[in-house]
């Protein structure tokens, strides 16, 4: 479970709610971030986990600004090792199970990065460690390093997947496959869109679309496309099918996938309770196609290249 609106849209209380209704219903992932409202999320969840915080698995993340100070942000020695401490206070625990690098970070080399880790790990602090928004180049050097130096090897990769962003089926999905590492999907819905509240031509007036700036990755402009609208049209006839809502067959595709987890958020109690209607069935094979037809990214060059000279060498074409 997701807690990125916890402390922001969602008051305290509900978010208690929705927290209390997933692991009552078995759940026992919590991933957070230090980003996520300032530390209120953190805060939040340190509250509410009290007594129950050894049957869960806590992940947080440090990368974003969190203050205005020359190393208030990145992946840096000096501002992780100050990240992580602060994110023990807020969680109320003296370790975490997995701390993820929220972004790749240019300005810092990956083997500094992975040191202060290492010192982390070491010290008990943290138990695991993964990624986030990294490009397939950059998980296999930052795996590389890891088995070369012996620092902690990244065991997880969060990235953006749906069925309106496959773009890591390209070199994330099969760099993480290859070097055996899971994938969680955050934005599984589109940030929204695939809730099957947004229609073409109309400009949404609420929810995280509607709040998004511009250059977001979940903004309306990115989102509100005439492919995108199509994927969500298949969705709306496979959930009648189905008899299920279109956000849980969305979220159902996504369990389909090799190795991928998706990250359900919420900001109301009744958000979660739909979203955990997209398990115990699962989509037919002939349904499960259609919809990766219809959502299949444009495969660019030197992807579609490799494909049509093997086929060419191996006489497949």
């Amino acid at each position: 479970m997701g807690t990125m609106t916890f402390g922001r849209e969602t008051s305290e209380e509900e978010s208690v709610k929705i927290l209390h209704l997933y692991l009552e219903a078995g759940g026992n992932f919590i991933d957070t971030a230090n980003v996520y409202a300032q530390g209120r999320s953190e805060e939040i969840l340190g509250r509410a986990l009290k007594g129950k915080r050894y049957g869960v698995v806590m992940a947080t993340k440090g990368f974003f600004r969190m203050g205005e100070g020359l190393y208030d942000y990145g992946a840096n020695r000096k501002h992780l090792h100050r990240a992580i401490e602060e994110s023990l206070k807020r969680l109320q625990t003296d370790y975490i199970d997995l701390y993820q690098i929220h972004c790749f970070d240019s300005y810092t080399p990956l083997e500094e990065t992975l040191e202060v880790l290492d010192l982390m790990v070491h010290k008990g602090q943290v138990l695991y460690v993964g990624l986030s928004n990294y490009t397939g180049w950059q998980i296999t050097k930052a795996i590389y390093l890891a088995e070369k130096f012996g620092f902690p090897r990244f065991i997880s990769a969060q990235m953006q997947y749906s069925l309106v962003e496959r773009n890591i089926e390209l070199e994330v999905m099969p760099a993480c496959r290859d070097l055996d590492m899971s994938i969680m999907a955050w934005g599984p819905l589109g940030g929204g869109f695939l809730s099957g509240k947004y229609k073409a031509g109309e400009l949404p007036k609420e929810g995280r679309i509607a709040r998004a700036k511009k250059e977001w990755e979940e903004a309306w402009d990115r989102r509100a496309t005439e492919k995108n609208f199509q994927i969500l049209s298949l969705l709306e006839e496979l959930g009648i099918k189905y008899g299920k809502t279109v956000s849980q067959v969305a979220l159902n595709w996504l369990l389909t996938q090799e190795g991928v987890i998706p990250i359900l958020g919420a900001t109301k109690v009744k958000q979660i309770e739909e979203n955990l209607g997209c398990v115990g069935w699962l989509l037919e094979k002939e349904d499960k196609e259609r919809l990766e037809e219809v959502s299949a990214p444009e495969t660019p060059y030197p992807y579609r290249f490799i494909v049509w000279a093997n086929q060419i060498a191996r006489g497949e074409a």
